[in-house]
């Protein structure tokens, strides 16, 4: 058992860890400036909704990708996407694809660039379509799909583009935001070696006046994202240990691409007195392929996940975690599937020994291969140009200043709250006295 305990923890800390500290911050550490000196490229930016074409409900999280390419985007939390194509490439089309959907290619109309909206067809199943073998057992259909990884997913190593972002709010209000462009250095799926990360470009904006003198950081950036990779890392989700600790049950069917997809949904059992998990696997049944998975944090026990997160704190206040949910979504190219998105979503309350009121904060990450290559771990960079899994990107990026800071790089389209949250963070902030000392 204790063998047991030591593991469930190490992956949980993996997972993310938060810093919460007090203490002053003087505004010239608000100011940071980035320089941008990135040669120019031509592109185009095609902006726009994805929808369900009856409803015209945004899709959340749907991939749009440029057909004949690695390049893609995500579309945000209010289905909105942006997708930068080179002007050489504009004669090609996109793939649109969503889980539950009819995937679509549309050609690219430049004169459309900036209301490029896309429309998807809810996919309809017939019951008496199935006619593949499917294990009675859903625990062994999740097993069968764990083995075949070295199968299914990429099997060499691979350099991937990615967007990072982290927001921080208070109740509805962002009071924190960060974002980097990242180059993920993946081994392959067969193999036990971990993924590296090395930072490319990072900008923040941090409005500390509604931080209630507290300080707020998020230990493992992104690595928090990559190691919600369940196929990559398994063992942080269903480890031989704790597999047996799960009750696995099948849910309802879908259609991804014209393949089969089977629902499996998985919690821990009642005996369990583990901290552990409860989600939805989405498996192809036919070739045994993870393509999505939705889970969150078992958090019958508070204090045991409140230990698990929160390495420290003030000593006035106690912390008690409300949500602790997960997302990662696959993608194929030519037969072979791949890491595309994941998140993480905390939401946490804070109890002040000396207030009235609690503090209620959500913390969101989120991380999106926006192009990938073949590579040779060869192609590493030094050991000091990579990221350490302690890494904490508030320190680390700069000011949100440059309209162009991202170049021709496919990032995540930003919520309007989160763009109007920038456009007042960045009003007060030029409103400071650069000598003058704030509270955090």
């Amino acid at each position: 058992m204790k063998t047991k305990t030591i593991h469930i923890k190490k992956s949980l800390y993996l997972a993310a860890c938060l810093l919460l500290g007090l203490g002053w911050l003087s505004t010239n550490q608000l100011h940071a400036q980035e320089n941008s000196s990135e040669p120019e490229t031509q592109f185009t930016e095609f902006k726009g909704t994805v929808l369900d074409a009856q409803t015209k409900k945004p899709l959340v999280f749907a991939t749009i990708s440029l057909e004949g390419t690695n390049a893609s985007t995500i579309s945000n939390s209010q289905g909105d996407y942006l997708l930068k194509v080179p002007n050489t490439l504009l004669n090609k089309a996109v793939v649109v694809s969503f889980l539950g959907y009819e995937s679509i290619r549309v050609l690219l109309d430049p004169d459309k660039a900036g209301d490029f909206d896309l429309a998807l067809q809810e996919t309809a199943i017939a019951l008496n379509e199935v006619d593949v073998v499917v294990p009675k057992d859903a625990k062994t259909l999740v097993q069968e799909t764990l083995a075949k990884k070295g199968e299914n997913y990429f099997n060499s190593p691979t350099k991937m583009t990615a967007f990072y972002r982290e927001t921080i709010k208070k109740r509805r209000k962002n009071v924190s935001l960060s974002e980097a462009v990242v180059n993920v250095y993946k081994s392959a799926y067969n193999s036990e070696k971990e993924d590296d990360i090395s930072l490319y470009k990072a900008r923040k904006s941090t409005d500390y006046s509604k931080l209630d003198t507290l300080a707020l950081k998020l230990q493992g950036g992104p690595f928090n994202t990559l190691y919600v990779d369940v196929m990559k890392y398994p063992e942080y989700l269903f480890s031989e240990d704790y597999i047996d600790s799960y009750r696995f049950s099948y849910g309802s069917s879908t259609r991804i691409d014209d393949q089969l997809v089977y629902l499996v949904n998985f919690e821990p059992l009642e005996s369990s007195s583990e901290t552990l998990f409860k989600g939805t696997l989405y498996i192809d049944i036919t070739h045994k392929i993870l393509t999505s998975a939705l889970f969150s944090m078992d958090l019958k026990d508070p204090k045991a996940a409140a230990r698990l997160f929160v390495k420290r704190k003030p000593k006035n206040a106690n912390v008690w975690p409300t949500e602790v949910s997960y997302r990662v979504d696959y993608r194929e190219k030519e037969g072979k599937w791949y890491y595309g998105y994941s998140n993480l979503l905390l939401s946490f309350k804070i109890d002040w020994d000396d207030k009235l009121f609690n503090s209620v904060y959500s913390l969101q990450c989120e991380m999106a291969i926006t192009d990938w290559k073949n590579s040779q771990r060869s192609e590493l960079p030094k050991r000091k140009d990579l990221i350490k899994k302690s890494i904490i990107l508030t320190d680390e990026a700069i000011g949100f200043s440059d309209p162009d800071f991202w170049g021709d790089y496919n990032i995540i389209e930003p919520e309007k709250s989160i763009e109007n949250a920038i456009r007042k963070i960045r009003r007060q902030l030029s409103k400071a006295n650069d000598n003058k000392v704030v509270k955090p």
